[in-house]
C-alpha cells in the first residue's frame, strides 16, 4: 500500500513539472511574437553578414554606414562636452537643409564601434573617404622606368646594382616595383596632392623598418640648432634620429623662449599621427626606437667631430653631445641607461638633388629676438609703417591675401591647416615651411620639424591661431573633421591615444597632453564660430573643397 502511494505521488509530481515547463515555453513564445520587430536587436544579423563574407563596400554595409555614419549635422545641436565653448558658433552657423554639419545623435548610429576601434571607425567615416583628384604623370614626383629593378650584391656589400648588372628574370607574378625597398616605394608614391595615401599598405611596413632595420651608419646632420643624426640602413634607406632630451611628464619652463625650447623626440612621433588623424598627411612617417648608443652610434660613426664627444659618465652610462648651437655640451649630454637611448626615427624625403624643395618664410613668422615683436617691414609684404606687425595689426591678413602665392589657389588655406595643427600641439616654432618645387604653388605644404610641439599641457598659446583669427577662412573639410573629432565616438584624445599605442615607445604622450588636445580643439571651433557669427554668408568662412562628396 505504501509503495503504491509513493509511485502515485511521483507520477503526479512529474506531470506537474512537465505542465510548468510547457507553460513557461508558451509565455516566452507569446512575448516573442508580441515584441515589435523594430525593437529587436540586429547585432546577430550584422555578425552573420560579416561571417559569410559580405564586403564592407557592398550595398548592404554601405546602407548601414550611411545610416550610422551620416555626415555631421549642426554642431550647435550636439550634446558635446564642448557645449559652453561652442555658443558663438550657434549664432553664426545656420546650415541649409541637406548641407553637412555635426550629427546631433551619435550614440545609436555608432553603437557598433563602442567596443571596437575608434581610430578604425574614424577612418571609415565619409569625411575620410573623399577622393583626391586623379593623379596623372605630371602630378607624380618621380616617373619611374617600370622595367628597372634593384637588388643588393650577393657578396654582402651594401651597393645597389641596376637591372643591367643583376639578373633580368623576376619570380613569377613579380614586377620590378616589387624589388624596391619600402623607403623607395614611399618616395615614388609622393604626388602633388599627398605625401602618402590614406590607406597606404606601405605605411605599417615603413614604420616597422624605421623601428627595426639594422643601422650601419650614424653621422650628425649638419645645420639646425640641436643635435640630430642621420641613420643609414642596409637597404640604403635613411632616417632622421632625434634623441630623447626630456621625460614625458616634463613641461617647458614658462621662462623659456620658444626658439630655445628643447626638441622632443616624442613630439615628432605624436605630430605624425596627429597630422594623419586630421587627414593632412603632410608629415613623413615617424616611429620611436630604442637605440644602443655604443653599437649603433659610437662604434659605427665615421663622423670624427661626433666621435670626439662620447664619454662614460660617473654613473657608468654612455653619453655624447655632438656639435650644435644649443645644448651641445657636457652639461647637456645625452646619456643612455646604461647605453640605451630613446629617439624618433623619421623617414627622410627624397634628396634635394633629385626632388628640389622650396623653402617659404611664413607670413606669420615670429620674431626670433628676445625683446622685439614680429616686424614685417623687412619682409616680402611692403606696407605702411602703421601695419608692419601682424601681432599688432588685426587686418594684416588683407595684405597677405594680395601677395603671391597667397592671392590664388589654396595656399592660404593650407597654411591655416598648418596653423591648426601647430595650435593643437602647442608648436610656436613654425618660421618656414617647404613645398616640392616641381609642383609649383598648386600643391600641399610639408609639415617638417615638429619637435617643439607638446612641450606644455597646462597652458595654450592663442597667438598661434593668428592666421585663422585674422583671415577667418578655413577649408570646409577641415572644419567638418574638427567638429567630428570633438564628438564622443571620435574624441581626438581617444583616437590619438589609440594610434600612439602601436608605437614601440608607447606611451608616447603623458595623459595631460592628450587632454589638452580636446581643450584646444574646442578653442579652434570657438574661433571659427566667431568668424561665422560675423560673416554675411557661411561660404565666406567655410571654403567648399568637398563639393557633393559629403
Amino acid at each position: 500500500m505504501r509503495c503504491r502511494l509513493q509511485t502515485l505521488f511521483q507520477r503526479k509530481f512529474k506531470t506537474s513539472l512537465l505542465l510548468l515547463l510547457l507553460l513557461a515555453l508558451l509565455v516566452h513564445l507569446v512575448m516573442d511574437f508580441a515584441l515589435p520587430t523594430a525593437h529587436r536587436p540586429c547585432s546577430h544579423d550584422m555578425k552573420a553578414s560579416n561571417a559569410v563574407g559580405v564586403p564592407s563596400g557592398s550595398p548592404m554595409t554601405t546602407g548601414l554606414k550611411k545610416l550610422s555614419l551620416r555626415i555631421l549635422q549642426d554642431f550647435s545641436g550636439s550634446n558635446s562636452s564642448l557645449g559652453k565653448s561652442s555658443q558663438p558658433q550657434r549664432a553664426g552657423l545656420r546650415l541649409r537643409a541637406g548641407e553637412p554639419g555635426v550629427q546631433q545623435q551619435h550614440e545609436e548610429g555608432n553603437a557598433r564601434w563602442t567596443k571596437g576601434s575608434k581610430l578604425a571607425a574614424l577612418f571609415e567615416h565619409p569625411l575620410y573617404n573623399i577622393p583626391v583628384p586623379e593623379v596623372t604623370e605630371k602630378d607624380k614626383l618621380f616617373i619611374i622606368n617600370p622595367m628597372e629593378k634593384f637588388s643588393l650584391r650577393s657578396s654582402g656589400s651594401d651597393e645597389w646594382v641596376s637591372s643591367s648588372k643583376a639578373e633580368t628574370l623576376l619570380p613569377t607574378g613579380k614586377t620590378a616595383y616589387d624589388t624596391y625597398p619600402t623607403w623607395l616605394k614611399f618616395h615614388i608614391g609622393i604626388n602633388r596632392y599627398e605625401l602618402y595615401p590614406r590607406r597606404d599598405p606601405l605605411l605599417p611596413m615603413l614604420l616597422r623598418d624605421l623601428a627595426t632595420q639594422r643601422i650601419i651608419s650614424s653621422v650628425q646632420k649638419s645645420g639646425g640648432t640641436q643635435l640630430k643624426l642621420i641613420m643609414t640602413f642596409p637597404n640604403y634607406g635613411q632616417a632622421l634620429f632625434k634623441p630623447m632630451k626630456q621625460t614625458r611628464d616634463q613641461e617647458t619652463p614658462i621662462d623659456f623662449f620658444y626658439f630655445s625650447d628643447f626638441e622632443r623626440h616624442n613630439a615628432e612621433i605624436a605630430a605624425f599621427h596627429l597630422d594623419r588623424i586630421l587627414d593632412f598627411r603632410r608629415i613623413p612617417p615617424v616611429s620611436g626606437r630604442l637605440v644602443n648608443i655604443t653599437k649603433e652610434i659610437w662604434d659605427i660613426t665615421t663622423d670624427k667631430k661626433l666621435a670626439k664627444t662620447f664619454f662614460i659618465s660617473p654613473a657608468g652610462n654612455v653619453c655624447f653631445y655632438g656639435e650644435c648651437s644649443y645644448y651641445c655640451s657636457t652639461e647637456h649630454a645625452l646619456c643612455g641607461k646604461p647605453d640605451r637611448l630613446e629617439g624618433s626615427m623619421a623617414a627622410l624625403l627624397p634628396d634635394k638633388t633629385l626632388a628640389k624643395r622650396r623653402s617659404w618664410r611664413s607670413p606669420w613668422r615670429r620674431s626670433y629676438h628676445k625683446s622685439k615683436k614680429a616686424d614685417r617691414s623687412h619682409g616680402p609684404f611692403p606696407s605702411p609703417a602703421s601695419a608692419t606687425r601682424w601681432e599688432l595689426n588685426p587686418n594684416y591678413c588683407a595684405q597677405v591675401r594680395e601677395t603671391p602665392p597667397y592671392n590664388r589657389g589654396h595656399r592660404l588655406l593650407d597654411l591655416i591647416d598648418m596653423t591648426i595643427l601647430d595650435f593643437l600641439m602647442g608648436n610656436m616654432d613654425r618660421h618656414h615651411y617647404e613645398t616640392f618645387e616641381k609642383f609649383g604653388n598648386d600643391t600641399f605644404l610639408l609639415h617638417l620639424d615638429n619637435g617643439r610641439g607638446f612641450g606644455t599641457h597646462s597652458r595654450d598659446e592663442p597667438s598661434i591661431l593668428a592666421p585663422l583669427q585674422q583671415c577667418c577662412s578655413i577649408k570646409k573639410s577641415t572644419y567638418l573633421r574638427l567638429q567630428l573629432l570633438a564628438t564622443e565616438p571620435y574624441r581626438l584624445s581617444d583616437v590619438l591615444r589609440e594610434a600612439l599605442a602601436t608605437d614601440p615607445l608607447a606611451p608616447v604622450l603623458a595623459e595631460p597632453h592628450l587632454q589638452a588636445l580636446d581643450r584646444r580643439l574646442g578653442k579652434v571651433l570657438v574661433v571659427v564660430g566667431h568668424c561665422l557669427a560675423m560673416a554675411a554668408h557661411q561660404e565666406d568662412v567655410l571654403v567648399d573643397d568637398v563639393g557633393s562628396w559629403v
